[in-house]
């Protein structure tokens, strides 16, 4: 004789004081859940690539400065001019470069930046090109 032999064909056990659990709800009990939260968040962020600031050499320097000056010659025209200048990425370490036809319209001396006609703030330290 087995060990269950004599409780292996009795009924299943109902519940007296509760109904049973749905199907649906007894399998939601079941389904997956984010252990990890923000994990895969965290993987498309290390999957962004940044690129590294330029440093420029002294003839770049030296032709940005001389645009600089001519900008300043002649703000209340609002020049136009086109700029190359690097963004720091605030999440990690890099950032991109952005190209853009811009007027400018501020040279702030004390912060060392270019404002432009939309409210862009360029820092000059940050600018590989501009003509």
């Amino acid at each position: 004789m087995g060990k269950y032999d004599d409780i292996i064909n009795l009924p299943h056990p109902e519940p007296k004081n509760h109904q049973r659990m749905s199907l649906e709800n007894r399998a939601a009990q079941f389904s997956p859940f984010a252990a990890l939260t923000g994990h895969n968040e965290a993987i498309k962020e290390t999957e962004r690539l940044t690129d590294q600031k330029i440093e420029l050499e002294e003839d770049a320097i030296t032709d940005i400065n001389r645009t600089l000056m001519w900008i300043k010659d002649n703000i209340k025209s609002k020049p136009e001019v086109v700029v190359t200048y690097f963004v720091p990425d605030h999440k990690k370490s890099g950032g991109k470069y952005i190209t853009a036809t811009v007027n400018i319209v501020t040279v702030d001396g004390i912060n060392n930046t270019l404002i432009t006609l939309d409210g862009t703030k360029i820092a000059v330290h940050n600018i590989l090109e501009i003509v």
